[in-house]
C-alpha cells in the first residue's frame, strides 16, 4: 500500500480540480476529486483521506453544510479554498469545524504550506489522549496543569491555563474567538472578544521570546487564533 498521504479535493471547477491534482501530485500526494457535497462526502466515508480542501460554493450544498456533515463522523483535517473573501465566510465555516481557510486565487507555495499544516494537524488528533503537548521549548502537561519553558516552569493563573490548553488541544487548527470563548468562558461570554485579547496577551508575554512576533499563539486577524506547532 502508498504511503502517500491523500488528499480529498471537493470542488465543481473542472480549472481548479486540474490544478490542484497537478500541484498535489507533483508535490508527492495521491489525489480525490469530487464534484458535489454528496459525492464528496461518499468519498471520505469510502476512502478516509489523510486531508480534505473544500470549496464553499457548491453545485448541491454550502460548504459550511459539507463541514457539519463531515464533522459528525471524522475529524480529519478541512481546508476552505474558496472565492468568497468574506469575513463572516470564513467565521461560519469554521465554526461549523473547518480547520482553515484560503481564498481563490491562491499561490502555490501558500497553498502547499497550508496543507503540510492539515495533515501536521491529522497526525496529532489520534494523539489527544497525550497529556503532554509540546512545542518549541514550551511544553504542557495537560493533567498534572504544569506549563514549562526550556524546563523552567511558568505559572499560569486558572484561567491563563484553562485558555492555553483549549488551544493545545486543537494544534494547528484555526479556532474562532466565538468558538475560544465558548469553550473558555462559556456561552455568555461569546461576544466578549477582549477578553480573549487580554489573555492572550498575557499568555505570549509568559510563553514568547518577542511576544510582538509570537511564533506558538498566532493571530488569525478578524477570525482567531492558532496554536502552532511549528
Amino acid at each position: 500500500m502508498s504511503t502517500q498521504p491523500t488528499i480529498l479535493v471537493i470542488d465543481d471547477e473542472m480549472q481548479i480540480q486540474r490544478a490542484l491534482r497537478k500541484i498535489l501530485s507533483e508535490h508527492g500526494y495521491q489525489v480525490e476529486v469530487a464534484a458535489t457535497g454528496e459525492d464528496g462526502l461518499a468519498l471520505a466515508a469510502a476512502n478516509p483521506p489523510d486531508a480534505i480542501i473544500l470549496d464553499l460554493g457548491l453545485p448541491d450544498m454550502d460548504g459550511a453544510e459539507v463541514c457539519e456533515k463531515l464533522r459528525a463522523w471524522t475529524q480529519t483535517p478541512i481546508l476552505i479554498l474558496s472565492a468568497r473573501d468574506n469575513q463572516r465566510q470564513k467565521v461560519i465555516a469554521l465554526d461549523k469545524g473547518a480547520d482553515d481557510y484560503l481564498t481563490k486565487p491562491f499561490g502555490i507555495e501558500e497553498l502547499m504550506a497550508r496543507v503540510r499544516v492539515a495533515l501536521r494537524h491529522g497526525a496529532h488528533i489520534n494523539k489527544t489522549a497525550d497529556p503532554v503537548v509540546k512545542s518549541g521549548d514550551v511544553e504542557i502537561d495537560l493533567a498534572r496543569h504544569i506549563v514549562t519553558k526550556r524546563g523552567e516552569e511558568v505559572k499560569l493563573t486558572a484561567t491563563e491555563f484553562k485558555l492555553l490548553a483549549y488551544l493545545a488541544r486543537n494544534p494547528d487548527r484555526v479556532l474562532t474567538h466565538h468558538a475560544i470563548l465558548d469553550a473558555v468562558w462559556g456561552m455568555e461570554y461569546v461576544d466578549q472578544v477582549e477578553y480573549l485579547r487580554v489573555y492572550t496577551r498575557q499568555l505570549r508575554a509568559k510563553l514568547e521570546d518577542d511576544p510582538h512576533d509570537p511564533r506558538l499563539l498566532l493571530t488569525e486577524p478578524g477570525v482567531g487564533y492558532r496554536f502552532s506547532m511549528a
